[in-house]
């Protein structure tokens, strides 16, 4: 029993080429220093002492810092490649952590996030299409899957101490961030020289044209429903900490505790989990399930008692969600795509998430400010409902041109 026990994670781990556990590495590496974003909000509202509006408006300068430079990154990895981008992104975003920590006048922080943020997310579009370069059509949702294992388990250990360290300097968290960036890009060059990259990836021919992704209809409606999707996941990390520590009144160490539970069920299931269903049916139709039981979670916040066994449920579940349909949100867009558009699909995909952190943290702001956690979650409910609708007629469709 126990031998088939780890036979079953050992084949989930097995087939997978060497550069993509190089790039998981400096992945590991770069998320175990994810301690100013999930709190932000708390550090404006209670160490700058701005209101929960001005809190949203900063992270919704996050947000369009991130869209920008998910763009501009996708347009740049299909001209310079991948890996100068990820390397020069992660030098410049982990000085300007840095420098954002000094940064306290409401005006001059939202431009500063902005910048910060421009630099850091422009790192996503390079580093998938690297994930892409070094997967096969029988690995890439394992492969993507181990990327977000690395992200998830950093997740886990930057949160968890994150918790630890703002209940003694929330200062010493930008420094952490930014230390961990720049820590990152070193390794990435340690473990992947530049020349060797450079000599083993194929040249494009620049002369072929290319399907462009924003003239893909069907990738299209994949990105609203994604959009739709993400908006609501990521209050998980925005608003959710705020409303654990105002209505619930959960300690700073509590909440990351809760956070690095997240990660930590990542990193014990995910990978096991995708091997067993990747290439058993369209997987559209496990993002439909995930954003689903998302809708469920948040019905949960409302309808559950405050407590540490409620903290703990609401985070499986959302958990579980988010394992059903992320590893799969990145198979489908992969698979749409050739090697000289790679870019521009990853950064529409980027850009979505980017685009959700600017409305995410608005909408729950003004929405919590005129009506209230509960009908926060109630309308999140309602939006992950609109979003699963979405993803099941799109299985259904996609479904029916693969029988014709």
């Amino acid at each position: 029993m126990l031998t088939s026990f780890f036979q079953l994670y050992k084949n989930a781990y097995t087939g997978l080429s060497r550069n993509s556990w190089y790039l998981s590495i400096v992945m590991l590496i770069n998320r175990s220093g994810t301690m100013v974003v999930p709190y932000m909000s708390i550090y404006c509202i209670q160490q700058l002492h701005f209101t929960v509006i001005q809190a949203g408006i900063i992270m919704a300068f996050f947000g369009a810092g991130a869209i920008s430079g998910s763009f501009i990154g996708g347009k740049l990895t299909d001209k310079i490649g991948f890996y100068d981008l990820q390397v020069g992104a992660l030098l410049s975003g982990g000085m300007f952590f840095i420098i954002v920590g000094y940064l306290h006048s409401f005006y001059i922080l939202c431009g500063g996030v902005f910048v910060l943020s421009f630099c850091n997310e422009s790192v996503r579009p390079a580093n998938s299409t690297a994930i892409a370069h070094y997967s096969t059509p029988e690995n890439k949702t394992r492969s993507y899957s181990l990327n977000r294992l690395a992200v998830n388990l950093g997740w886990a250990f930057g949160a968890g101490l994150g918790g630890f360290i703002a209940a003694i300097n929330y200062h010493l968290l930008f420094w952490v961030d930014g230390t961990t960036n720049i820590f990152a890009a070193l390794m990435l060059l340690r473990l992947m020289p530049r020349a060797n990259i450079l000599t083993g990836i194929k040249k494009v021919n620049k002369a072929i044209k290319s399907a462009s992704a924003y003239r893909d209809g069907t990738y299209l409606l994949f990105i609203l429903f994604t959009t739709l999707f993400s908006i609501c996941f990521f209050q998980f990390f925005i608003m959710e900490p705020v409303f654990y520590k105002i209505e619930w009144h959960f300690n700073e160490r509590l909440i990351g505790s809760l956070m690095a539970l997240n990660g930590l069920m990542i990193v014990a299931v995910e990978m096991v989990l995708i091997h067993n269903l990747e290439g058993k049916r369209n997987g559209i139709i496990y993002i439909y399930l995930g954003v689903a039981l998302a809708a469920v979670d948040f019905v949960m916040l409302n309808w559950l008692p405050p407590g540490l066994i409620a903290g703990i449920a609401i985070v499986i579940v959302i958990t579980i969600a988010e394992m059903l349909s992320m590893p799969f949100m990145n198979a489908f867009w992969i698979s749409r795509t050739s090697e000289n558009n790679r870019g521009q699909y990853a950064a529409l995909y980027s850009m979505s998430w980017s685009a959700a952190q600017i409305l995410a943290p608005l909408i729950g702001g003004f929405v919590i400010n005129y009506g209230g956690f509960r009908m926060l979650w109630w309308g999140l409910a309602c939006l992950c409902t609109a979003s699963a609708t979405g993803f099941y007629f799109l299985y259904r469709y996609t479904s029916q041109k693969e029988l014709s």
